[in-house]
């Protein structure tokens, strides 16, 4: 095997295969392959806060077959290409593929394309790139902050709402909102209070009699007024 193109979805597989022609192999990981683990070996937290957040990762159950062939494929093929979705989990999944399968991020053939056309994947084909890791990150930091917001508040909301919701990254500044709210609603005392509205005329002779009598330098007229 010449060339051997690892994309998400088994659906595209066969058509972009179709579009590179025989010296290409077009495998799918169907999605993500490796998820942070429930619990390690050594008994240390999957994610270490303590050590920079060193994330231990596991290949998911239903993944394992596909991983085990993918392993062969790349035994035999002479160039990989990781073709996943340009997003921020797309470019996660081809980290966890490189890592898994023992691909060199930074000498692996990344490509994208935004349509399974035959002149969008040959122009991808054209201009590989590497892994952005700066992509992989993000997704890295959005899924940590999930495991460590989420596994703690989920079972608090799910005893408290009814209909088993989770809280996440997202859910969880809504959900202290909506308490800081309440507990405001909770501790309001109510109070009576006025606008009052005045009429105010002037008298204009009055006015300009008074500041002719009053040369003061910088003395504003006094005006009589009556409300």
């Amino acid at each position: 095997m010449k060339n051997l193109v690892i994309v998400e979805s088994p659906a595209k597989a066969k058509t972009i295969e179709k579009y590179l022609g025989s010296d290409f192999t077009v495998l799918s990981s169907v999605g993500h392959i490796r998820s942070i683990a429930k619990k390690t070996k050594d008994g240390t937290p999957p994610i270490d806060v303590d050590n920079d957040y060193k994330t231990t990762y596991e290949i998911d159950d239903d993944k394992k077959k596909i991983i085990t062939g993918l392993k062969k494929a790349v035994k035999v093929a002479d160039t990989v290409w990781l073709a996943t979705d340009e997003d921020r989990e797309g470019e996660a999944i081809a980290w966890h593929l490189a890592e898994v399968l023992k691909l060199d991020p930074k000498t692996t053939k990344r490509i994208v394309f935004h349509e399974i056309t035959k002149n969008a994947i040959e122009e991808a084909i054209k201009k590989p790139r590497t892994i952005d890791m700066d992509l992989v990150r993000a997704q890295q930091a959005r899924q940590i902050l999930d495991r460590l917001v989420g596994f703690e508040l989920s079972p608090v909301v799910w005893r408290k709402v009814p209909g088993g919701k989770s809280a996440g990254r997202v859910q969880s500044p809504a959900v202290r909102l909506l308490v800081e709210r309440e507990r405001e609603i909770e501790t309001f005392n109510s109070s009576f209070t006025f606008k009052v509205v005045a009429e105010f005329t002037h008298e204009t002779k009055a006015c300009e009699q008074n500041y002719q009598k009053d040369s003061t330098p910088k003395q504003k007229p006094r005006i009589s007024s009556k409300a």
